[in-house]
């Protein structure tokens, strides 16, 4: 069967539709984990996918009668997009079924890469509810339906990315490191390069929430998962297929389970190669090859990493933004208790030294102990521990919640409301040059007779930092007041009547 899929594959007709696309140097990447990295980069695709590779070849394998009379196929994605302009390059009608809850994007993608040859059907409010009522359609009505990937030629569609790098680099290869959702991509891939260069790893990657094949491999059966994580959507499947899992079984070397923070950072490890912005699913890869090449110690080795897809949805660059620091384990977070008392604040701040805070929420408790929220840059995970007792044997009790979902997610936004306590309270938005010391000039040139009440800061990557602060001033201070907000040099605004501080956290 491997030889028939070393056939399938040279034989395989994509390159009416597919590009080779290039296999890039990462230059930043490699400098960073000691080796050579290259992308292969079918985010360039016409659909920003490597899928419509799989979905065209096996249309193209189609009879004319069953071209004739259609395709239909289930998907929210990437693999939707391929069908459709498959059918409209081919000119046959295909039916494409989408969940309910499909994002208006991705539907207006699939109607404009087919054109008048698409006719997409909403229904379910998931992928498997489409799917189903995709197969009944194809029952009805004698469709033929394109599976995403447990089909033997949109596997050998999806293998010829392999035979495109082993082509573009003749050289060592340590190993390839693939997304996986069914399984198709990976099964496509090893099936070529383990036949031709056996030494080559395949390294398959999946979300720690969404490891269907890796769980069963480890059983040595297909697992069904009761639910999947949905943030890498593209890899989102409950079930691999049973084609995909006979082939990972005989070609797939290892698996890499990664976390969301570290789809994230790798989200912007090739932005910061590429000017790309990568999905999810897409850098996935990337992620799986920094862990394994770290975990393994490896130096000096060629490591290809397969950027699958660049279907984006805008709206959620902002998150990707948000926990790419602490999937690069470049920001710790805590949860500081310190004295509820006046230079409480300010010893603190003198315990980070140089220390880069990326974010500092706090709001004055009716307790005799305040909870400062914190964020804090660091080199690697061994400096967040370093950081922790160094917090403790100050006196402060300190709580790591660098991997605390709840507080990464939801917390950091919920920190502060009324408080009864803060009385003749100044509530003033400050901007200042963002760079080391600066937070803490701010609280050097306050007077210790004036309380910190409020504090709101997070580093937003620009050249200017913006926080919010209250601060307690007796009346017969404002003068003086007045005078420090000018001699600080920092743009100000003056909040204390914003009618949302008033309902929120006066």
């Amino acid at each position: 069967m491997g030889l028939d899929y070393l056939k399938r594959i040279l034989t395989a007709k994509v390159y009416d539709v597919a590009i080779e696309t290039p296999l890039e140097p990462a230059h930043s990447l490699s400098l960073r984990t000691g080796n050579h990295v290259l992308l292969k980069r079918e985010d360039m695709q016409e659909v920003f996918s490597f899928k419509l590779r799989g979905a065209y070849n096996k249309m193209a394998h189609l009879t004319p009668i069953q071209l004739e009379r259609g395709v239909i196929a289930a998907s929210a994605g990437n693999h939707a997009q391929g069908v459709a302009l498959s059918a409209s390059k081919m000119k046959c009608l295909a039916t494409i079924v989408m969940p309910t809850t499909t994002p208006a994007l991705k539907i207006d993608a699939v109607k404009r890469f087919g054109g008048e040859w698409v006719n997409v059907v909403l229904f379910g409010d998931s992928y498997s509810d489409a799917a189903a009522h995709a197969s009944e359609l194809a029952q009805a009505k004698g469709l033929t339906f394109v599976h995403p990937f447990d089909d033997p030629d949109v596997i050998a569609g999806q293998g010829t990315v392999g035979m495109e790098i082993l082509r573009q680099h003749q050289g060592p290869i340590h190993a390839i490191f693939i997304a996986i959702g069914g399984g198709g991509l990976i099964a496509g891939v090893g099936a070529y390069v383990k036949q031709l260069r056996p030494d080559i790893k395949i390294i398959g990657v999946q979300t720690v929430d969404s490891d269907a094949m890796a769980q069963s491999l480890e059983k040595h059966q297909r697992v069904t998962l009761a639910e999947v994580g949905l943030f890498s959507d593209g890899t989102a499947v409950k079930l691999v297929g049973e084609e995909t899992f006979r082939l990972c079984e005989q070609y797939v070397d290892g698996i890499v389970r990664v976390t969301t923070d570290e789809a994230c950072a790798a989200i912007k490890d090739v932005f910061q190669d590429t000017r790309s912005i990568l999905e999810p699913a897409g850098a996935l890869a990337v992620a799986g090859l920094k862990q394994y090449a770290a975990e393994m110690g490896l130096q000096n080795q060629t490591l290809i990493a397969i950027s699958c897809g660049a279907n984006m949805n805008f709206d959620r660059l902002r998150f990707v933004a948000e926990r790419a620091e602490v999937g690069e384990q470049r920001e710790a977070i805590f949860a500081i208790t310190v004295p509820e008392e006046r230079g409480s604040f300010r010893k603190f701040c003198d315990l980070l030294g140089p220390t880069n805070v990326t974010e500092f929420n706090y709001r004055m408790s009716e307790s005799a102990k305040a909870n400062i929220f914190v964020g804090i840059q660091i080199g690697n995970r061994a400096q967040a521990d370093e950081l922790q007792q160094r917090f403790i044997d100050s006196g402060f009790d300190a709580l790591n919640l660098t991997d605390d979902e709840m507080a990464k997610l939801h917390l950091r936004h919920m920190v502060g409301g009324r408080s009864s306590m803060a009385n003749n309270e100044l509530v003033y938005r400050f901007e200042f040059p963002e760079r080391p010391g600066a937070l803490t000039k701010f609280l050097t040139a306050l007077n210790p007779g004036w309380n910190i009440s409020l504090f709101h800061y997070r580093n937003h990557g620009a050249d200017y930092g913006r926080i919010l602060v209250g601060i307690q001033v007796p009346p017969a201070d404002h003068a003086e007041f007045d005078k420090f907000v000018q001699q600080l040099g920092y743009p100000a605004v003056n909040e204390t009547e914003n009618p949302a501080y008033k309902l929120f956290l006066k």
